[in-house]
Protein backbone atom coordinates (compact mmCIF):
# COMPACT_ATOMS: atom_id res chain seq x y z
CA UNK A 1 0.00 0.00 0.00
CA UNK A 2 1.19 3.52 -0.83
CA UNK A 3 0.53 6.26 1.70
CA UNK A 4 0.82 9.87 0.55
CA UNK A 5 0.95 13.39 1.92
CA UNK A 6 0.43 16.35 -0.38
CA UNK A 7 3.46 18.62 -0.58
CA UNK A 8 2.22 21.14 -3.10
CA UNK A 9 -0.61 21.73 -5.58
CA UNK A 10 -0.08 24.22 -8.39
CA UNK A 11 -2.68 26.60 -9.77
CA UNK A 12 -2.96 24.46 -12.92
CA UNK A 13 -3.85 21.36 -10.90
CA UNK A 14 -0.52 19.53 -10.81
CA UNK A 15 0.14 17.85 -7.45
CA UNK A 16 3.33 16.72 -5.74
CA UNK A 17 3.06 14.17 -2.97
CA UNK A 18 5.46 12.65 -0.51
CA UNK A 19 4.79 8.93 -0.76
CA UNK A 20 5.76 5.82 1.19
CA UNK A 21 5.36 2.23 0.11
CA UNK A 22 4.50 0.43 3.35
CA UNK A 23 5.59 -2.97 2.03
CA UNK A 24 9.12 -1.90 1.04
CA UNK A 25 9.60 1.22 3.17
CA UNK A 26 10.57 3.20 0.05
CA UNK A 27 9.96 6.95 0.38
CA UNK A 28 9.70 9.05 -2.78
CA UNK A 29 8.05 12.05 -4.41
CA UNK A 30 5.13 11.43 -6.76
CA UNK A 31 4.09 14.01 -9.35
CA UNK A 32 0.48 13.79 -10.51
CA UNK A 33 -0.11 16.08 -13.49
CA UNK A 34 -3.45 17.75 -14.03
CA UNK A 35 -5.87 16.04 -16.40
CA UNK A 36 -5.69 19.08 -18.70
CA UNK A 37 -1.91 18.75 -19.11
CA UNK A 38 -2.24 15.15 -20.26
CA UNK A 39 1.06 14.22 -18.62
CA UNK A 40 2.02 10.95 -17.01
CA UNK A 41 2.39 10.37 -13.28
CA UNK A 42 6.07 10.21 -12.30
CA UNK A 43 7.99 9.08 -9.23
CA UNK A 44 11.34 10.43 -8.07
CA UNK A 45 13.74 9.39 -5.35
CA UNK A 46 13.97 12.29 -2.88
CA UNK A 47 17.59 13.13 -3.67
CA UNK A 48 16.95 13.04 -7.42
CA UNK A 49 13.86 15.23 -7.01
CA UNK A 50 15.77 17.89 -5.07
CA UNK A 51 18.72 17.75 -7.49
CA UNK A 52 16.43 18.32 -10.50
CA UNK A 53 15.99 22.05 -9.93
CA UNK A 54 15.28 22.46 -6.27
CA UNK A 55 14.06 26.06 -6.46
CA UNK A 56 10.44 25.36 -7.44
CA UNK A 57 7.64 25.71 -4.89
CA UNK A 58 7.22 21.93 -4.79
CA UNK A 59 10.89 21.57 -3.84
CA UNK A 60 10.61 24.28 -1.21
CA UNK A 61 7.55 22.51 0.28
CA UNK A 62 9.53 19.28 0.64
CA UNK A 63 12.45 21.12 2.25
CA UNK A 64 10.05 22.82 4.71
CA UNK A 65 8.54 19.46 5.62
CA UNK A 66 11.97 17.92 6.17
CA UNK A 67 12.97 20.95 8.26
CA UNK A 68 9.84 20.65 10.40
CA UNK A 69 10.58 16.97 11.06
CA UNK A 70 14.17 17.71 12.03
CA UNK A 71 13.01 20.60 14.22
CA UNK A 72 10.43 18.39 15.97
CA UNK A 73 13.06 15.77 16.81
CA UNK A 74 15.56 18.25 18.20
CA UNK A 75 13.02 19.74 20.62
CA UNK A 76 11.99 16.47 22.18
Amino acid sequence: MIGTRELYASANGDRWLLARDSSSGRVFVRHEPSVASGGQRAEFEIGDFLARGGQGPEHQALLRLIGSLVGDRSSG
